[in-house]
């Protein structure tokens, strides 16, 4: 008897992942590619058929019975722009029908708890926090890219950092190392703003977000400017999750992102959550995990397959499961 598979996809500004599984909530398959934000991708079809295409080798694809595809940039006027581009992808590797296309804040949500209710905050490249019930996202906030939002981010991080270092260099601002970090990083002379300047100009958001954890470093080992940045980041982090789901009580808070998932931001934002009565919050697995955690919900699988799937991707991450954050 064939073996039936669901594909869960998580396309963020920097990568995009795809997790084949089994009906009853076994990984199958991986893919791993650029970045595909629907705005600021350079070829996000492309990525997301990479990542398809990692996920199926080895596997029949007349198997597949259900796909979920979270695609940032998707419920922020671009649903119709992520869905096509998600059914190009699709139809170039030669799959029958279409995925289910979402966005990546219920995907998130889905990586942290098989439940349906509860509040999620992510911090990655970009970041939003929102209130999901029923597994669909209720309300929201930020979440509006690195031009106009997306306050405590990675790019967030790296902006911020970015214009400490030239006010110390201008003599504007006090001392800090942060010019020096990241002049390094861009690979120009610590000392020439210009020319951190022109750098910084030449960088595409996901290469801004590379540039954290310079400011992040910093922080941890003291410089005041940076230890600065890095609290305004975990405030303002909690004020979006805050202005989406007011009720810190009201189900789980997951929190999902490469940003929450390091210091120090990663230990300020559960500690204000604590302070806002909230439990302690879950961390979330690979997001391809939960869309094919969602894919699963919707194909029929078993009851429990969702959560069997998180405890699983959880232990192969060195976790026992979606659990607290300490």
């Amino acid at each position: 008897m064939a073996q039936r598979v669901v594909l869960g996809l998580d396309a963020g500004g920097t990568s995009t992942r795809c997790a084949a599984v089994s009906a009853d909530g076994a990984a199958l398959g991986y893919g791993r590619a650029p970045g595909a934000n629907t705005f600021s991708g350079d070829d996000p079809a492309a990525a997301l058929e990479q990542a398809l295409r990692g996920a199926l080798a080895g596997l029949d694809s007349a198997d597949v019975a259900h796909a979920v595809f979270g695609l940032a940039g998707a419920s922020t006027g671009g649903g119709a722009r992520a869905a096509g581009i998600a059914q190009a992808a699709w139809d170039r590797i030669g799959l029958p029908g279409g995925p289910v296309v979402t966005d990546d804040i219920a995907v998130a949500f889905a990586s942290g708890t098989s439940g349906g209710t509860g509040a999620v905050l992510i911090a990655g490249t970009g970041a939003v926090a929102a209130r999901v019930t029923g597994g669909a996202v209720q309300s929201r906030c930020d979440g509006h890219g690195w031009l106009l939002g997306d306050e405590g981010s990675a790019v967030w991080l790296a902006l911020e950092g970015l214009r400490a270092g030239l006010a110390a260099l201008d003599g504007r601002g006090g001392p800090t190392s942060l010019h020096t970090r990241i002049a390094a990083r861009l690979e120009v002379p610590a000392g020439d703003s210009a020319a951190l300047v022109r750098a910084a100009h030449t960088c595409r958001p996901a290469e801004l977000g590379e540039l954290a954890p310079a400011v992040t470093a910093a922080a941890g080992e003291g410089d005041a400017a940076a230890e600065r940045i890095v609290a305004d980041a975990a405030q303002r982090l909690l004020c979006s999750l805050a202005a989406a789901a007011p009720d810190a009580a009201d189900g789980p808070v997951v929190l999902a992102g490469s940003i929450l998932e390091g210091v120090p931001v990663a230990d300020a934002v559960p500690a204000g959550l604590l302070e806002r009565g909230a439990g302690a919050p879950l961390r979330a697995v690979d997001g391809a995990f939960g869309a094919a955690g969602l894919a699963l919900r919707a194909s029929g699988a078993p009851r429990g397959a969702h959560a069997a799937l998180l405890r699983r991707a959880a232990a192969a991450d060195g976790r026992s499961g979606p659990r607290p954050v300490p």
